[in-house]
C-alpha cells in the first residue's frame, strides 16, 4: 500500500467517524422510535413496525421496498403479520453486493422491569427497552453506517442492501428465508445483527421437538384402570437428562462453542389432581454444534425417546418436529470480510477483536445455506447476558452503538473501494 493510499484511507476513515459523531443524536432518536413500537412475538403482529421503519427511512432519504408475506403463511407459522423491508443502494458497475440484516421481532418483555419496556429511556449512557440490544439496535447501526458511507466516502462501485426482517424468533423462514426463496435478493456478502466485541462466523444449530405421550385417564381411586402418561414422561425425562452427560463429551473445535446440549423447556398434561394423567406433552430443544449432522441428531433423539417409551406398556408416542435450524459454518469467501471487520473494530475499540462462534442459533444460517459468506457483527456488549437480552431491563450502551456504526461504515468503504481489501 502506497503512502498516498494510506493517507487517503485515513482521511476517509476520519471523515466517516466525524459524520457518525455529528449525527449520533439522530441515530439514537431513530433507535428510540423503533423501540417504542412493540414487536412482541408471539403474537407476532409485526407489519406495523415495518411500516413505521419505512417511514423513518424515507425521512432519511432511503426508500424501502415493502415485501409482505401472505397472511395464510404467516398464520400457519403462528404469527399475525409480517412485512419485510429491503433498501437497495447502487453505486456503480462491478464490485460486491453487501447485505446488512437485522430482525425487528422480539420475545415479549415479561416481568421485572424497572424501566418502561417500550419507552426507549436513556439513563447513564444506556438506552433501555425490549429489542434495544437484540436487534433493533442494528437497524440503527446499519442505517447510519450506510448514511455515513454515502456522505463521507461515497463508493465508486458495488451495492449495499438493508434487510430488515421479522421472523427470527420463529426461525427466520418468513424473514430472510422469504426474501431469499422469492428471489428478492442474492448478496455476495452479509453482515448480520450481533455484538460489537467479536466477529462471529459460526453458530449452533437447533432441533426442537414436541413429544406427546398418550396413556389412558382414569379416576385416581382406581389407578389400575388407567395408563399413566406422566410416569412415561418421567422415563423419557430421565433418558434425556442422562443423554446430556453423553453430549458433554462431544466437543466442538470452534472457539466460543463448547458441546451440544438438550433442554426440556415446557411440560404440560393431566386434567385434575384426582385423575391419572392420560396425556402429557414435552417440548425440547437440542442444540447442535457445527460439526454435527442434523439428520443424524434427529434420528438419535427420536430413537432415545422411543426406547424410553417402549418400557411403558400401553403408552402411545407421538413426536413432531417444531424447528430444524442448521448450524452456521464459515464459508471460504468470508475471509476478506472477517479480516476487514476485525481490523477496523480493533482500531475503533482499541483492543483485540476475536473471530469466534456462538452457542446461539440465528436466521443468518439461511444466507449461509444459500452460499452467502456471512458474519455476525453489530452493536452490543461482550455477551448477551450483559445486555439483559430477552430478560427484564434489556439495554444498549450507547457508546457501543456509536463505535459499531463507525466499524461497519469503515468496512463497507473498504470492501467497495475498488481494490483488494488491505491493498
Amino acid at each position: 500500500m502506497t503512502v498516498d493510499r494510506m493517507t487517503a484511507d485515513r482521511k476517509a476513515e476520519a471523515a466517516i467517524d466525524a459524520w457518525v459523531d455529528a449525527h449520533f443524536d439522530d441515530e439514537v432518536r431513530f433507535l428510540q422510535a423503533l423501540v417504542r413500537v412493540p414487536t412482541d412475538t408471539p403474537p407476532g403482529d409485526n407489519a406495523p413496525h415495518a411500516e413505521r421503519t419505512a417511514e423513518l427511512l424515507a425521512g432519511l432519504g432511503l426508500a424501502a421496498e415493502r415485501h409482505p408475506v401472505p397472511e395464510a403463511r404467516v398464520r400457519a407459522q403462528g404469527m399475525q403479520s409480517i412485512t419485510n423491508l429491503v433498501v437497495r443502494r447502487h453505486y456503480g458497475e462491478g464490485g460486491p453486493t453487501i447485505a446488512l440484516n437485522a430482525h425487528g421481532d422480539v420475545v415479549p418483555p415479561g416481568e421485572g422491569w424497572t424501566h418502561e419496556p417500550y419507552g426507549g429511556e436513556i439513563v447513564d449512557g444506556r438506552l433501555y427497552g425490549r429489542a434495544a440490544a437484540v436487534s433493533k439496535s442494528d437497524f440503527a447501526t446499519y442505517t447510519f453506517a450506510l448514511r455515513a458511507l454515502e456522505a463521507a466516502a461515497p463508493p465508486p462501485r458495488g451495492r449495499v442492501e438493508l434487510h430488515f426482517t421479522y421472523d427470527e424468533e420463529f426461525g427466520g423462514e418468513l424473514g430472510p428465508g422469504w426474501l431469499l426463496s422469492q428471489g428478492l435478493t442474492r448478496p455476495d456478502l452479509l453482515i448480520a445483527a450481533g455484538f460489537s466485541y467479536q466477529v462471529v462466523t459460526a453458530h449452533n444449530g437447533c432441533l426442537q421437538l414436541e413429544v406427546t405421550l398418550h396413556g389412558l385417564a382414569s379416576h385416581a381411586a382406581y389407578p389400575e384402570t388407567g395408563i399413566d402418561a406422566l410416569q412415561a414422561a418421567a422415563q423419557v425425562l430421565q433418558a434425556l437428562y442422562a443423554y446430556n452427560e453423553v453430549l458433554r463429551t462431544r466437543r466442538s473445535a470452534v472457539p466460543g462453542i463448547t458441546h451440544p446440549y438438550l433442554n426440556v423447556g415446557r411440560i404440560e398434561g393431566g386434567s385434575h389432581t384426582n385423575v391419572v394423567p392420560g396425556r402429557v406433552q414435552l417440548k425440547l430443544d437440542r442444540r447442535m454444534i457445527p460439526e454435527e449432522d442434523s439428520a443424524a441428531v434427529e434420528a438419535e433423539v427420536r430413537a432415545l425417546i422411543a426406547s424410553a417409551v417402549a418400557r411403558c406398556p400401553g403408552v402411545r408416542l407421538e413426536t413432531r418436529r417444531l424447528l430444524l435450524a442448521q448450524a452456521l459454518k464459515p464459508l471460504p469467501g468470508n475471509a476478506p470480510l472477517v479480516a476487514v471487520l476485525r481490523r477496523h473494530a480493533e482500531a475503533v475499540f482499541g483492543e483485540p477483536i476475536p473471530e469466534c462462534g456462538s452457542p446461539l442459533y440465528t436466521d443468518v444460517r439461511l444466507y449461509g445455506e444459500r452460499g452467502v459468506p456471512a458474519v455476525i457483527y453489530g452493536a452490543g456488549p461482550r455477551t448477551v447476558l450483559q445486555s439483559n437480552a430477552k430478560r427484564a431491563d434489556e439495554h444498549l450502551v450507547l457508546d457501543d452503538l456509536r463505535r459499531a456504526t463507525r466499524v461497519v461504515a469503515r468496512t463497507l468503504r473498504e470492501l467497495l473501494a475498488g481494490r483488494e481489501p488491505g491493498a
